[in-house]
């Protein structure tokens, strides 16, 4: 009998440490189940599916030399490309801002895919010299990230807040640099002063054009929105008899490079500032991309083998991508034709901007010939 209650015992023993090894065992199981569906959820889906939509951002993102930034690109490149083509509207997703943010004194914002920063570079000017163009081209890069639109927040919205500015900017991995374009800073009187209190550091772009065509071409281009604009000489002149140039028209005091300058070297150095030739922008893109690489302190990957020469539209475009039937050129506005101006008034804006120009030429440390 006592033998029999043992027995009994000892198969209950093995019954109930058998069940504990089942639930300990289950419960392991559903732990790592659970794990795995989180980590299958967190996962970036759109590094597997989702597709670039907008065309001036994936042209130049297949022609990137290093696919190390593919996760990145597809979750941010979409939202970046569609803000091109509403300048001044801003997405909503690039002003939410994410958990856990630091202070507004400059500490990144970090996540998976990367950290927002402060641009420490920025395009400032100017309108109709080939802003555009060099930022495109610069995409090119796989370490410059840019953001896509105009933000213009040291001109329009400053009141917003630098939180506000930093959030707007991509994620960049280490080695990477943040970039923005807005030309109408450089024409702003207080955008210098809010740029230094940024971050006096900045590197400062400046794409300049002979300031004749520039004014034409941005002529030009308000012409095309609004058909009943007067004519260009009647903007440009005060008077048609006395010849005075009229610079309070925007489209002729863009071009006093020199007066805008000078505002600028308040608050930087001469040495934060690489003034890039239009021109040449057009007519050699590689080198004076080689220029700008150095100056940003990247190593030189946009070349000759990524441009070729459109005779139809008259400036460079990016050869064909990798998967592609066909070569690309920036957008339709880009060399559409110019009004015919007459030539006297072009003569007289030519005396007019003259002494400017050679002022310019002076301060930048650059003789640009267009005179």
């Amino acid at each position: 009998m006592g033998c029999s209650g043992c027995r009994v015992r000892f198969n209950f023993g093995k019954v109930l440490s058998k069940v504990s090894v089942f639930f300990t065992m289950l419960l392991i199981f559903t732990y790592f189940f659970y794990c795995l569906s989180g980590l299958c959820d967190s996962a970036p889906r759109t590094f597997y599916s989702q597709q670039v939509s907008d065309r001036d951002y994936d042209i130049l993102e297949d022609l990137r030399p290093s696919p190390r930034l593919l996760h990145e690109r597809n979750l941010t490149a979409s939202a970046d490309a569609r803000q091109a083509d509403a300048p001044g509207k801003l997405p909503q997703s690039a002003l939410d801002s994410d958990k856990g943010s630091a202070q507004s004194d400059g500490i990144p914002v970090s996540n998976t895919f990367g950290t927002k920063r402060f641009p420490q570079a920025i395009i400032i000017g100017v309108k109709k010299g080939g802003t555009r163009a060099l930022l495109e081209f610069l995409r090119i890069h796989p370490d410059v990230r840019a953001f896509g639109a105009e933000p213009h927040f040291f001109d329009r919205f400053y009141d917003k807040g630098l939180e506000w500015y930093r959030n707007l900017m991509p994620r960049t991995l280490d080695g990477q640099i943040t970039m923005e374009k807005t030309p109408s800073y450089f024409v702003t009187k207080e955008a210098p002063g809010r740029v230094c209190t940024m971050n006096c550091q900045t590197k400062l772009i400046v794409v300049v054009r002979d300031p004749v065509t520039r004014a034409v071409s941005d002529y030009t281009q308000t012409l095309t929105k609004n058909p009943g604009l007067p004519s260009f000489q009647s903007l440009a002149l005060k008077n048609s008899s006395t010849g005075l140039i009229d610079t309070t028209w925007s489209a002729v005091r863009i071009g006093l490079y020199a007066k805008h300058l000078e505002n600028w070297l308040q608050h930087f150095p001469l040495s934060h500032f690489l003034f890039v030739s239009g021109e040449r922008l057009v007519s050699d893109p590689a080198g004076e991309m080689g220029r700008v690489q150095d100056f940003l302190g990247l190593k030189r990957v946009v070349s000759d083998k990524h441009f070729y020469f459109n005779q139809t539209k008259g400036f460079p475009c990016l050869k064909k991508p990798e998967g592609s039937s066909k070569p690309r050129c920036l957008g339709k506005s880009k060399g559409r034709p110019h009004p015919q101006i007459p030539s006297e008034v072009l003569q007289r804006l030519r005396d007019f901007y003259r002494p400017f120009n050679h002022r310019f030429y002076e301060m930048s440390g650059q003789n640009f010939g267009w005179d």
